[in-house]
């Protein structure tokens, strides 16, 4: 089998990935002002770079929001698209061994795709993600970066804005710390730092994120949750969800490439199909 690529298309970034063989081959990502630019940018740069030639890429695998805006072959290569829920799920089961989960792809906003074994079901989502910590930077902080965003929540004391259980009751309740959050932001004023309210608004996306999680588990035994996607890369991921475990009982895992485990996924497709084929 030769190479097969596949490329997740946002609406202005996209990533893409090799696999060949077993291998996951040197994933990148581009960002531009649309995704057809981004598309061509993407592939055109990751062939360069590395060393790949046209004859050696077997199948182009698509996924994605702005995968709508492509309708030819790309490079004259055979091209297809595949159900970015499938490459959610596929992305996320190729990095473990574990066999009921539940998938939380945090981009712009966040889907939760279930896996029972060879089962994939995208059971819905929340619109909290990338996108609200962006939009919330701009009108509180001034700047969408969100790598400048993390860097002053690093700096800032989220329990100066966030109001927890401990401050408004002297004893810890019924499988809830005094260090829980009771509101987010229900102790923030006029004077928090730019800091602060930078690790608030972070706290604020992850926290929603892991609760609705939690949440899509209800009525099921699913434990064990797989975060993907651009948010995964936060350095306050560890501490929000690591905090969340101990609440609810449950694991977050956040795998190898987690930013490209759609489009990982999306070229996992190719392969299964080629495989039931076989």
């Amino acid at each position: 089998m030769g190479i097969v690529i596949g490329i997740d298309v946002g609406g202005s970034t996209t990533k893409i990935v090799g696999i060949n063989g077993d291998e996951i081959k040197s994933p990148m990502f581009i960002t531009a002002a649309d995704p057809v630019t981004s598309l061509f940018g993407a592939f055109g740069k990751y062939i360069y770079d590395n060393g790949i030639q046209l004859s050696d890429v077997e199948q182009v695998m698509l996924t994605g929001v702005g995968s709508a805006f492509i309708d030819s072959p790309l490079y004259g290569l055979p091209t297809r698209k595949t159900n970015e829920f499938l490459a959610n799920g596929l992305g996320a089961r190729h990095a473990t061994d574990i066999e009921h989960l539940i998938v939380v792809s945090m981009g712009t906003g966040t889907s939760f795709v279930r896996i029972d074994g060879d089962k994939i079901k995208h059971i819905g989502g929340i619109g909290i993600g990338g996108g609200t910590l962006q939009g919330l930077s701009r009108l509180l902080l001034k700047t969408h970066d969100i790598h400048q965003v993390a860097e002053l929540a690093s700096k800032g004391d989220v329990t100066r804005v966030n109001l927890q259980i401990g401050d408004i009751c002297n004893v810890a309740l019924p499988d809830l710390p005094a260090s829980a959050t009771a509101s987010l932001f229900g102790k923030a004023d006029s004077n928090a730092s730019q800091e602060d309210i930078a690790s608030g608004i972070v706290y604020t996306v992850l926290q929603t994120i892991g609760g609705a999680a939690v949440l899509s588990a209800l009525n099921s035994a699913i434990k064990d949750f797989v975060l993907i996607g651009n948010l995964t890369q936060l350095p306050q991921c560890h501490e929000v969800f690591s905090k969340m475990e101990n609440i609810y009982r449950v694991h977050f895992h956040i795998p190898p490439y987690a930013e490209y485990r759609t489009a990982i996924g999306a070229a996992l497709a190719y392969v299964k199909d080629k495989k039931r084929e076989s």
